[in-house]
C-alpha cells in the first residue's frame, strides 16, 4: 500500500522491502542506495521489471566516468522515491513489481569480452519474462542489450534521445559509443525506417535510413506534436526506447560525456516520454550520465525521473495488467 506521508516509516528498504509493489516514504539522506527504494535481488520470479546497472565507460570517445552512472542514478533517485512520477495518474512502482537487480559483472581487463556479457545477463533476465531496464554506462551498451532483446521480440523500432545519431560507419570487431547502430542495423537488430532519433544537433553523412527529429525540430513544433510524429513512425510494433543524457541541453545534464549545446529542456523530454503513453515498448534503457562532471546531482535527478517515466510508459503498454 501507498503510504501518503512523506515521514520516513522504514529503514533501507533495498533489503527489509517484502512487498516488490508499493511506494513507501524513506530517508532520502539515509538507506541502502538502490534503484528508486526497490528491493536489491536477483529473484525474478515475482518480478515484472528488472533494473541493471551497466557501470562502463570503455567505448567513449570523450570525457569518462560513466562508469560511476548507475551509482549516481541510484543515489539521486532516492530524492524521488517518496512518490510515483508526475503527471503520469497511476504509479508504476504501485502496479509493477520492480527490483533492482544490481550491476552487470565483467571484466574491464578483457574489454572485448565485454559485449558478450553484457547480452548474457540482459538474455538471462529476459529468459524469465521479467522486462528489463538498464542504466548506463556509455551509449555502446545498448548494442548488446538490443541483441538480447531482438533474440526475444524480433527485430525492433527504436526510439533514440540524443545529441548524436550514433550511426558513424566503423569495423565489425571495434567498440565505440558512437557507432553501436550502426553495428545493430548492420545485424538487423533495429528496423530504421520505423525508428527515430529525437534531439540530433551533430552532422552525420549517412543515417542509415533512421528517421531525425533534431533539437530545433522540437523546439518548433512542441513535445507534444513531436510525440505524435515518434508514434506515427515506430506505429504498434515491439519498440526500444534508449535516452543519452546528452540529448538534454548541456545547463540540464552538464555530468555527461560529450556534452552539445542547443539540447532538450527536461520539460520538453517528460512531456514527449508522456505522449508516448501506450506504445509497445518491450526494453528501455538510460546512458552516459558521468557524475565526475555533475553539479549538485542534477544530471543524476533527471537521469532517474526520466527513468521513472520509462516505467511509467512500460506500465501503460497495451495489455498491461498492473
Amino acid at each position: 500500500m501507498t503510504d501518503s506521508s512523506v515521514t520516513p516509516v522504514a529503514g533501507d528498504l533495498a533489503f527489509t522491502r517484502e512487498d516488490l509493489r508499493g511506494t513507501v516514504p524513506e530517508a532520502a539522506y539515509a538507506g541502502a542506495l538502490s534503484f528508486m527504494r526497490r528491493r536489491f535481488t536477483r529473484d525474478l520470479a515475482a518480478a515484472d521489471v528488472a533494473v541493471l546497472g551497466i557501470p562502463y565507460d570503455l567505448a567513449l570517445s570523450g570525457r569518462s566516468g560513466t562508469r560511476f552512472g548507475p551509482r549516481g542514478v541510484r543515489a539521486a533517485s532516492s530524492h524521488i522515491a517518496w512518490s510515483g512520477p508526475w503527471p503520469w495518474e497511476s504509479d508504476p512502482f504501485e502496479t509493477l513489481a520492480i527490483v533492482d537487480y544490481g550491476d552487470c559483472e565483467f571484466d574491464p581487463g578483457r574489454p572485448m569480452e565485454v559485449p558478450e556479457r553484457i547480452t548474457e545477463t540482459a538474455r538471462k533476465i529476459l529468459a524469465t519474462d521479467t522486462a528489463l531496464m538498464s542504466i548506463g554506462g556509455d551509449h555502446f551498451v545498448t548494442w548488446p542489450l538490443l541483441k538480447a532483446h531482438a533474440e526475444k521480440h524480433g527485430p525492433l523500432r527504436l526510439i533514440q534521445f540524443d545529441a548524436h545519431s550514433d550511426t558513424w560507419a566503423d569495423e565489425p570487431d571495434r567498440i565505440d559509443h558512437g557507432t553501436m547502430l550502426w553495428h545493430a542495423t548492420r545485424e538487423g537488430l533495429v528496423v530504421p525506417e520505423h525508428s527515430v532519433q529525437v534531439g540530433i544537433r551533430t552532422h552525420n553523412p549517412d543515417p542509415l535510413g533512421f528517421n531525425i527529429i533534431s533539437a530545433r525540430d522540437v523546439h518548433r513544433d512542441g513535445p507534444e506534436a513531436t510525440a505524435r510524429r515518434i508514434r506515427e513512425i515506430v506505429g504498434d510494433a515491439p519498440c526500444y526506447v534508449t535516452f543519452d543524457i546528452d540529448a538534454l541541453d548541456p545547463s540540464a545534464a552538464p555530468g555527461t560525456g560529450t556534452p552539445v549545446i542547443g539540447g532538450l529542456t527536461t520539460h520538453q523530454a517528460k512531456e514527449m516520454l508522456f505522449g508516448l503513453a501506450g506504445i509497445n515498448i518491450v526494453g528501455m534503457d538510460l546512458v552516459e550520465v558521468s557524475p565526475p562532471f555533475d553539479h549538485s546531482e542534477i544530471t543524476s535527478i533527471a537521469a532517474a525521473t526520466l527513468l521513472s517515466d520509462m516505467l511509467a510508459l512500460y506500465a501503460a503498454r497495451p495489455g498491461a495488467t498492473g
